[in-house]
């Protein structure tokens, strides 16, 4: 087994539509990458947990894995408990090297390009110049997470990023901004992987401020999203391969 296996990581939700997305977008990267060990895991709410998957991959003969974080912010959960749940597993496996690349938003144009077909899909709203645009993320005590998302908006018609918790402006905040700027129409584009409580929360407060707003699909199991986890497992592979030859 040359190459490592690539061992996804959820965060994981109480609610189960959240799961289910997670199980199709690994099947998806798992199509995409014939021969490719992909398995996927939680940090919480959800099983198979991290360590166990790892512990599971060793038993399963792999001497190499990567853990792809499934987060689109580097915050948290991808500087704190994804390192912590890989530790906790390798100190009981010396003979596995596990890398942890960088978090799937860590180079957000591939997701980007996913975030405008969803648009699409929602009712052709790129293409409607009176369309105002809610790029709705979760919103992080990281300000430089948040700001990545306010920069994204730049690239997209008429849009204002917009934050369920810990961040301004609100959904609702940002809709009154677009109608401002003489939106006629309003679009939330979700910057989530999965559907969830979160954006249960923003698309409620998006339809009390706007009863016809449209509200596109989280990026969720799209083909380019599992493009993303493959070209995250590749690049840290080759990383980590390079490192060993350079230490031999």
């Amino acid at each position: 087994m040359s190459e490592p296996a690539l061992v996804a990581v959820a965060h994981g939700s109480r609610d189960g539509r959240s799961a289910a997305t997670m199980h199709r977008l690994v099947q998806a990267a798992a199509a995409q990458a014939p021969g490719l060990d992909v398995r996927l895991s939680f940090l919480d709410f959800n099983a198979p947990r991290l360590p166990d998957v790892l512990h599971s991959v060793a038993a399963d003969g792999h001497r190499r894995a990567v853990v792809v974080p499934l987060l689109l912010g580097a915050a948290h959960h991808a500087r704190v408990d994804v390192p912590a749940a890989v530790e906790a597993a390798t100190t009981r496996l010396p003979h596995l090297r596990v890398a942890v690349s960088p978090v799937l938003g860590d180079d957000p144009a591939p997701l980007l390009a996913t975030a405008r077909a969803r648009l699409v899909e929602a009712a052709g709203g790129s293409g409607d110049p009176h369309a105002g645009v809610v790029l709705a993320a979760a919103g992080s005590s990281h300000e430089s997470a948040n700001d990545v998302v306010r920069t994204l908006t730049a690239r997209l018609p008429l849009a204002v990023a917009a934050f369920a918790t810990s961040a301004e402006p609100t959904v609702d905040d940002a809709i009154g901004r677009l109608r401002s700027l003489g939106a006629q129409r309003i679009v939330v584009l979700p910057w989530f992987l999965a559907p969830g409580r979160l954006l249960d929360r923003v698309e409620a407060r998006a339809r009390a401020a706007t009863p016809d707003v449209t509200v596109a699909e989280p990026l969720g199991d799209h083909p380019l999203v599992a493009a993303t986890m493959l070209a995250r497992h590749r690049g840290c592979a080759t990383d980590a391969a390079a490192a060993l030859a350079d230490a031999g």
